[in-house]
């Protein structure tokens, strides 16, 4: 699963340790998430939806290996 969560992030200007603050994570989940390494929960993924004020879909994309 590809995302966009590193370009969302430079977006607003906020680093990992930020943003894991704000959605209640570790900094090293945020930077799994961003390098592919771990698929977020579905509540991560919304939470992370609801901060970014973008759709699950626009954040996080299948791939056809998925």
């Amino acid at each position: 699963m590809k995302n966009s969560l590193k370009v969302e992030r430079a977006i607003k200007d906020i680093t990992q340790e930020e943003l894991a603050k704000i959605i209640g994570v570790s900094r090293q989940a945020i930077n799994s998430i961003e390098l592919g390494k771990y698929v977020p929960s579905t509540i991560l993924a919304l939470k992370l939806s609801r901060y970014f004020e973008k759709s699950v879909n626009d954040i996080f994309k299948l791939e056809e290996t998925d």
